[in-house]
């Protein structure tokens, strides 16, 4: 295999974060000797989730065997998904805010035509779905766990508790019509064809599409992370993947 060097469009703020955590994690456990010292294992780490490089290209890269790749990236993901914030965390946070928006977003899966339980009707593919919360100004605050593609983006809000999370703490919540019915603090859009609504009512769903679209920007920080753009892992994993990475930005950018 051919080998030459590369770049990856992040700060190196991301891989002193990441090389800290991991030489904390190697002092509790006694680790004596590694092939590669913490600052590379980083390094190996962030190219995998932010450029979706495949273990033997990183082996390859890193002149590790395949196998180590592997334990290198699955101990890391595990110390970055610990350290993600939990949704208590986020909801102190938002509770700080003018108000915060929820999505849902659809993250693509290798699965095959027979696992129907992955396959969104809404986005015609098979993935993981995933809700979003983000703060007035479009930054992301927090992702959740990711449940099967087919579950309603109403469900799986009401599944991680989110509702009911936003609304102990009265932040204002904007969401599109897909959690129409939601209740709590949960704005929602005007339903119903265009033409038959109110003047008054399409100024309001005018100013909401604005607001909501704000959303965008926190799902594009995602989608940054190559890796999220097509899993092919196992989906148990999924949840571990997403927390890592919500993990580091969050740390490179505060």
């Amino acid at each position: 295999m051919l080998v030459y060097p590369a770049g990856i469009d992040l700060s190196t703020s991301a891989l002193r974060f990441l090389a800290t955590e991991l030489a904390a994690r190697r002092r509790e456990q006694g680790t004596r000797w590694r092939r590669l010292p913490a600052g590379r294992q980083a390094l190996l780490v962030l190219a995998y989730l932010r450029c979706g490089h495949t273990y033997a290209q990183l082996a390859a890269g890193f002149n590790i065997g395949t196998s180590t790749a592997y334990r290198y990236v699955a101990e890391a993901v595990d110390v970055l998904a610990s350290c993600a914030p939990t949704l208590t965390e986020t909801v102190k946070v938002a509770s700080t805010k003018a108000f915060v928006i929820l999505d849902g977003t659809l993250l693509p899966i290798d699965r095959i035509a027979a696992d129907r339980p992955f396959y969104s009707g809404k986005h015609k593919k098979h993935g993981m779905n995933v809700q979003v919360i983000a703060d007035p100004h479009g930054r992301l605050l927090w992702a959740s766990p990711a449940l099967p593609g087919a579950v309603h983006d109403i469900k799986a809000a009401r599944t991680h508790g989110i509702i009911d999370a936003l609304e102990a703490v009265g932040v204002e919540c904007w969401a599109d019509k897909r959690y129409r019915g939601a209740g709590g603090t949960v704005r929602v859009p005007y339903c119903g064809r265009w033409e038959t609504l109110s003047a008054g009512q399409q100024a309001v769903n005018r100013s909401h599409a604005k607001i909501r679209a704000l959303v965008e920007q926190a799902m594009a920080t995602l989608k940054t992370w190559r890796l999220l753009r097509k899993l092919r892992c196992s989906t148990t994993r999924i949840t571990s993947l997403v927390q890592a990475v919500l993990t580091l930005h969050l740390a490179c950018s505060n």
